[in-house]
């Protein structure tokens, strides 16, 4: 008992005598990288630290993607974005960086660029077990671990998981709790990942395939994983949406599926598929769909005598009549 109270008070004195130098505290685990397939590139966190994404990651489309965590300071985000926009690799950027920081012992930071060029440094003052691997156009990191296996465990699953980038920097995450994760628990986390070129629109996101965080929750990458399944939804309703628009019926109503399969407990989705169905004469089909919706959902009826001014239904209050009558009676 003795020896656990010493423990724990030699870590709350490196932990003051840390803040005491500059940042935030954020002992985490992350990785950055990029798949070479799309040139989509990623950032993906896990700690116990309340909101840590919104100090962790970094990333522009186009330009690269940052980590930088044990003592933060986010200037590594911002100024290494800046370099690397400008045309300076991933590694000479964190070089630069660190030469003009005092207090470079105390950081974690990876970098990654455009091109795959990737580099990550591990200060000799954070806390153990603290490391980083750097991997073909991936790096992972972390700080304060349970133990010195879960940066090559994070490593190992990147390497072998299938599918698009964001599955596989999930999968490091995963690996990384299964083999200790944060000595302290676990609280937060969060996904980045941005397109390889910009799109001139990072305004409306655009630029941000997933932009995805987990502020405080008992199980962050269970919840992650919800969130990210949830976006997949929406992104094939939006497409589905952008389809309807140019008159793409029939593949707009693939992607409306594709949506309600996804995300099943949100009844929004196959409402608004539902409505395409009949915008273009295809009630019947739509019928048992609204059935469904109305059924758990009753109140998306009073949505209906709303959309034919909005130019979502024809202008027949016959039809609009028989579609809200499909809500079951109290």
């Amino acid at each position: 008992m003795r020896a656990l109270r010493l423990a724990t008070t030699t870590l709350c004195l490196a932990l003051l005598a840390a803040a005491a130098i500059a940042g935030p505290i954020v002992h985490t685990y992350s990785i950055v990288a990029r798949d070479p397939k799309t040139g989509e590139m990623g950032v993906a966190v896990q700690s116990h630290w309340f909101s840590v994404g919104s100090i962790v990651t970094w990333g522009e489309a186009g330009v690269g993607v940052v980590a930088t965590q044990s003592i933060v300071d986010p200037g590594y985000g911002g100024k290494g974005l800046d370099l690397m926009r400008k045309g300076v690799s991933a590694p000479d950027a964190l070089t630069q960086l660190l030469a003009a920081d005092s207090e470079r012992e105390v950081r974690q930071v990876a970098m990654l660029d455009a091109q795959g060029r990737v580099s990550a440094h591990t200060g000799t003052l954070c806390i153990a077990e603290a490391g980083h691997k750097v991997g073909t156009q991936y790096s992972v990191q972390a700080n304060i671990m349970a133990n010195d296996r879960v940066w090559p465990a994070m490593a190992a699953a990147f390497e072998r998981t299938a599918g698009d980038l964001a599955d596989r920097l999930i999968a490091a995450l995963d690996a990384a709790q299964a083999a200790g994760g944060d000595l302290r628990g676990r609280q937060a986390a969060a996904i980045l990942i941005v397109g390889p070129k910009s799109t001139g629109r990072p305004w409306a996101g655009a630029d941000r395939i997933f932009d995805l965080r987990v502020e405080d929750h008992p199980e962050p990458l269970v919840e992650l994983r919800r969130l990210v399944r949830l976006q997949r939804a929406y992104g094939h309703a939006n497409h589905g949406d952008e389809l309807v628009s140019q008159k793409k019926i029939d593949e707009a109503l693939k992607e409306y599926a594709a949506a309600a399969a996804l995300a099943p407990e949100i009844l929004e989705l196959p409402f608004w598929q539902a409505i395409t169905l009949v915008s273009v004469g295809r009630e019947a089909d739509a019928i048992p769909i609204l059935k469904r919706v109305l059924a758990k959902e009753p109140w998306w009826a009073d949505l209906i005598p709303r959309l034919p001014a909005a130019n979502q239904l024809p202008n027949d209050p016959a039809l609009i009549k028989r579609l809200v009558a499909l809500r079951p009676r109290k």
